[in-house]
């Protein structure tokens, strides 16, 4: 028996990086997956063999966070071809490495559309779904760089702290229909967004973190697949970091 036996999961951003090993965790628990994915078709190729490597049905769409009305047409297909999804994992986001002082507008917007207009275009129809269902589980990847005074752009610390107060105000609405929300604030792992950050940035997370190295996605996903259980039945509005005990 999985800790998610039986249950439909969506993870936006699911073809690399953190997503790719919720994809592949979550299938091994026992879920059927479906997940969106920006560019890379080989990417996502992979992702669904992980899934179905497990025994577990996988839909995979190539459609923006940002394409409100090409993720409400994933949504319905969804619901037509594995049924209701009972678990929503906000994963997708996209980071720049910039001083504010030179950040464009462009860079901005970019930065916001992706990690704040997304995870409202994405979660909106599931959440309705869920209503209606009046059970559901819904997830949000943020970071320690909402968290704290981190050397981070400050787009993508102001894009990520939208995500916790986001988390934490939908827990509260959602909580009339007996669905959770909660969110992970994430450290520094091995993925291409993580490498993508200042070499300092990265150093600095290997000397001064407990831990004294970057995370393994795999090991977020594995805490994330209890936190989307059934058997975290009492927890909601919370915001967990897992960042390898860094101190900054």
């Amino acid at each position: 028996m999985g800790l998610l036996d039986g249950k439909t999961v969506f993870i936006s951003g699911g073809s690399r990086g953190l997503g790719k090993s919720l994809c592949n965790v979550f299938a091994r628990e026992g879920a059927d997956i479906a997940f969106n994915y920006h560019s890379s078709d080989k990417d996502a190729d992979n992702t669904m063999a992980l899934i179905e490597q497990h025994g577990r049905k996988g839909l995979m769409y190539k459609v923006s966070v940002t394409d409100k009305h090409g993720i409400r047409k994933m949504v319905e297909d969804i619901q037509k071809k594995l049924g209701t999804v009972n678990i929503l994992v906000n994963n997708a986001a996209i980071n720049k490495a910039d001083n504010f002082a030179t950040t464009t507008e462009k860079s901005w917007l970019d930065v916001m559309n992706i990690n704040v207009n997304g995870l409202y275009y994405v979660t909106k129809p599931f959440y309705r779904e869920m209503m209606r269902a009046r059970a559901g589980m819904i997830l949000n990847i943020t970071s320690i760089g909402a968290l704290r005074a981190l050397p981070t752009s400050v787009h993508y610390s102001t894009s990520k702290a939208a995500v916790v107060g986001f988390t934490k105000c939908l827990a509260r609405e959602a909580a009339n229909f007996g669905i959770s929300v909660n969110g992970i604030a994430a450290g520094i792992y091995d993925t291409d967004l993580g490498q993508s950050l200042p070499d300092k940035f990265k150093l600095m997370c290997q000397t001064w973190g407990m831990k004294g190295r970057l995370g393994r996605p795999e090991e977020l996903a594995e805490f994330a697949a209890f936190l989307v259980s059934d058997k975290n039945s009492y927890m909601t509005g919370e915001i967990v970091t897992i960042d390898g005990g860094n101190i900054v």
